[in-house]
């Protein structure tokens, strides 16, 4: 079910690593659920990704080309901000998707896709670039991976009417890019397959994962 990196999973996450933890995965995987039920567990604040009031994604998903840029625009900024008031804050925070995705997952399949012209990715990525002096990676970074069958599902499942157009090979597309990038992410990582679970209306399943990420962050005599 799962893929625990960087350290064994009896070495703890040290305090000043945990100041927030983020769950990231493709579209419909489940993150802002898992958010949720984390943030309720460990008595910690979640921070959404703006989904409901963005002002862009409607019409990002009737024409992709037009409103790629601004899309990816509103989301970097949105969770540089995120970022911001988490550091900034006390306590401790889960955090639904992160800002590394943006710009590995998103605007770059936008760019291959030619979405998105070289020239506004390539300022896309100088703005990052210069973001990313300021950022603190996640004390774990959880990777929900899930199959497109289960994506479309779930994306059925919840019925925004925005997302009716997404296509299959979209969803493939971006699942590629995760499958790359979390490959090649440095930080601490745990990585579970959700395809054969509901952790949203299983508690076993839902404890199954919460065991996992207590494993990591606190180990496991505590």
């Amino acid at each position: 079910m799962a893929e625990s990196e960087h350290h064994p999973i009896t070495e703890q996450v040290s305090d000043d690593e945990l100041k927030f933890i983020s769950v990231a995965g493709n579209i419909g995987a489940g993150k802002s659920s898992l958010t949720g039920l984390l943030a309720k567990h460990f008595g910690w604040e979640p921070f959404y990704e703006s989904v409901d009031d963005n002002p862009y994604l409607s019409d990002f998903y009737d024409d992709m080309r037009r409103w790629s840029f601004n899309l990816q625009i509103y989301f970097l900024s949105s969770r540089f901000r995120h970022q911001k008031q988490m550091l900034q804050r006390p306590g401790r925070f889960v955090q639904d998707r992160t800002i590394y995705e943006d710009v590995e997952i998103f605007a770059k399949n936008l760019h291959e896709m030619g979405l998105m012209s070289d020239r506004d990715f390539e300022n896309y990525q100088a703005l990052f670039s210069e973001m990313a002096h300021y950022l603190k990676p996640p004390g774990l970074l959880i990777y929900i991976r899930a199959q497109v069958p289960t994506l479309v599902k779930q994306i059925q499942q919840r019925g925004r009417d925005y997302e009716n157009t997404i296509r299959i090979e979209y969803l493939e597309r971006l699942n590629r890019l995760y499958e790359d990038w979390i490959d090649r992410y440095p930080h601490e990582k745990l990585i579970i397959d959700t395809d054969d679970l509901d952790f949203v209306n299983s508690n076993e399943d839902l404890g199954r994962i919460i065991e996992l990420i207590e494993q990591r962050l606190f180990g496991l005599f505590n």
